[in-house]
């Protein structure tokens, strides 16, 4: 089963995806939008069908005090109109300080800060989708 993982930012849209047995995450782009959410949704669909998956894990970021605000609430909208036009569940994953670790990460290995720009979104995706897979692998041995 393979797995989307979507960071949803203001102008950029990270990506990562899961290997076919649905245990690890990988960055795959980013996606440049400037707020073209039509375009964006066409983008991923066609990600969803050129890479056979089963389940889009959409990142959810909710304040530190568990409340849903602004870009929370762009999450939710972006969710729907996923649901809208893709065949396969659209899921939302809390993705509280995933940027922060997706920088931290990247300061960490080296990564110039030209080059961070670039790659932080899909990180941040990456971790997005690993930490969903590593819940649903828990769930799954229960």
């Amino acid at each position: 089963m393979r797995y989307l993982g979507l960071d949803l930012g203001s102008r950029t849209l990270g990506v990562a995806v899961s290997d076919p047995t649905g245990l690890f995450a990988s960055s795959y782009t980013v996606i440049h939008h400037d707020e073209e959410y039509d375009r964006l949704l066409h983008e991923v669909k066609k990600l969803v069908q050129e890479l056979k998956i089963e389940t889009v894990v959409l990142g959810f970021p909710k304040n530190m005090n568990n409340t849903v605000g602004p870009k929370g609430e762009l999450s939710l909208e972006f969710q729907k109109k996923l649901e809208g036009v893709l065949s396969v569940p659209v899921v939302l994953q809390d993705e509280r300080l995933t940027t922060k670790s997706a920088h931290d990460m990247l300061i960490e290995g080296n990564v110039s800060r030209k080059n961070r720009k670039k790659v932080v979104d899909s990180v941040a995706a990456t971790i997005i989708l690993q930490s969903y897979l590593d819940r649903r692998n828990v769930n799954e041995k229960k």
